[in-house]
């Protein structure tokens, strides 16, 4: 007997988003599959952040279907709903407590039945110090757990922001433009952090820096005035005349 085919993790089906007039959003359809990494790449405008706004509760569409896990349409919910959820979202600024150390804002921000005062005076479980361990290693800051976090360079606390979604034990995670701002070293490393990552989880990056999106190696996505434009490898759709017209020619 066959097994039953995996649920699609996210799955935008006609997404349409207008303001005043102006489509942000124009009947985008795309899949998100288990544990698949995509990235979205386009000009400012295409709808890049739209789309994330949308699947995050952040913008409510003015038609179409956004399903989680083939059951669940995010259009019905709303942020703090779709997060418990399992879906997670790092924007392009990283947003870390300054003043607390770096395995401080993990552990603030470990995945917990629990409430503000709670969370205060909270103790670590074994398993939760685990955990933290755990993803200290994976974000590269096992040797800056006791640093305050506003002491850490741009791309450490990219890292760190990234960590604090990981703590929530998303399904899903959207990633806004990780490298923007990083040296090259810490571009590189960013890519083998999301590769390791996308073996546990869905993830979908959100991009510019084609040689960042290179090195991450997965199916990218083209988005022009809301729609998809193009689909495929990065070689596919950089060798596509409209791609190169409205984007990679500028």
């Amino acid at each position: 007997m066959n097994a039953p085919a995996p649920r699609a993790v996210l799955y935008l089906d006609g997404v349409t988003v207008s303001f005043d007039g102006f489509r942000a959003l124009n009947s985008l359809s795309l899949v998100i599959e288990p544990g698949e990494m995509r990235a979205i790449i386009g000009p400012n405008g295409a709808g890049k952040t739209t789309m994330m706004d949308v699947v995050t509760g952040r913008t409510r569409p003015t038609s179409g279907r956004v399903l989680f896990e083939d059951t669940v349409d995010l259009t019905r919910l709303d942020e703090v709903a779709i997060a418990s959820l399992g879906i997670g979202r790092k924007f392009q600024t990283p947003t870390v407590f300054q003043s607390h150390t770096v395995a401080d804002n993990l552990e603030l921000a470990l995945k917990a039945p629990r409430g503000a005062i709670a969370t205060l005076f909270h103790k670590l479980a074994g398993e939760e110090r685990d955990r933290i361990d755990e993803i200290l290693a994976t974000v590269r800051l096992s040797d800056r757990r006791d640093n305050l976090a506003g002491g850490l360079s741009h791309g450490q606390k990219q890292w760190l922001e990234i960590g604090m979604l990981l703590a929530q034990e998303p399904k899903l995670m959207l990633v806004d433009e990780p490298a923007a701002g990083m040296t090259d070293s810490e571009t590189e490393q960013t890519a083998d952090l999301l590769r390791e990552i996308a073996k546990t989880r869905s993830v979908v990056v959100v991009e510019h820096d084609m040689t960042f999106v290179r090195n991450l190696g997965v199916r990218v996505t083209v988005l022009h005035e809301g729609s998809v434009l193009a689909e495929g490898s990065l070689d596919h759709v950089s060798a596509d005349p409209r791609v190169i017209e409205v984007y990679l020619g500028r």
